[in-house]
């Protein structure tokens, strides 16, 4: 592939690409987000039906972000006109109301920035790609979709709960977990440690697989 239009892709515990940009709440940059988690996800066009769902599905679910310290912002290489155009049809169609900014990237800037463009697979719209980015600008989590495919909202507001979940305890959280469930215990580093983790209290299946509640 030629280096010059490969595209480019930020890094998972790196900072997030910076970015200024307009939108339908006004400018915003990376740093207003700054002590908060940050949901960025892009779609491929206003006025398609499974983009519309999906903004309609991170509407429903704006308030269990909100209840987790974490805000949701949209992008795609349409203009504000289209974007404000767009959240007025879904409010009149569907009565939801979208509460979050939309990222109007004409210019693709921010979407070149955090590798939404797909050679082969889009050239001039985002692809469906999310990342999550923690209270200090630290990229944390990336997914890409398909064009053809929505994404699945549940599992976005589950990642961000089971980030704060290890960062707050120093644990991992096992497939499929959910708020409440048993989490991880890092396992031990040594010999004696590992002799030791089945007394230690702990819901114990063997000296490296051990888990608890949190």
């Amino acid at each position: 592939m030629d280096t010059e239009t490969a595209p480019a892709f930020p890094q998972l515990n790196k900072p997030a690409p910076d970015f200024t940009a307009p939108t339908t709440h006004g400018e915003k940059s990376l740093a207003d987000y700054r002590g908060k988690w940050l949901v960025l996800f892009s779609h491929p066009a206003d006025f398609t039906p499974v983009c519309t769902t999906e903004f309609m599905g991170f509407a429903n679910a704006h308030d269990k972000f909100a209840a987790m310290n974490c805000e949701l912002l949209g992008l795609s290489i349409d203009s504000p006109h289209s974007h404000i155009a767009w959240v007025r049809n879904i409010k009149e169609h569907w009565g939801v109301e979208i509460k979050f900014p939309i990222i109007a990237d004409l210019s693709m800037q921010v979407a070149k920035a955090y590798g939404m463009i797909q050679p082969g697979a889009s050239d001039t719209s985002a692809v469906r790609a999310t990342f999550i980015i923690d209270p200090e600008g630290i990229l944390r989590a990336m997914v890409y979709y398909p064009m053809s495919n929505g994404r699945s909202i549940d599992e976005f507001v589950r990642l961000v709960s089971a980030l704060q979940t290890s960062d707050t305890n120093k644990v991992a959280t096992p497939e499929n977990w959910q708020p409440g469930d048993k989490v991880i215990v890092p396992p031990p580093m040594t010999v004696d440690a590992a002799d030791k983790r089945a007394s230690e209290g702990y819901d114990y299946t063997d000296w490296y697989f051990s888990k608890t509640t949190v």
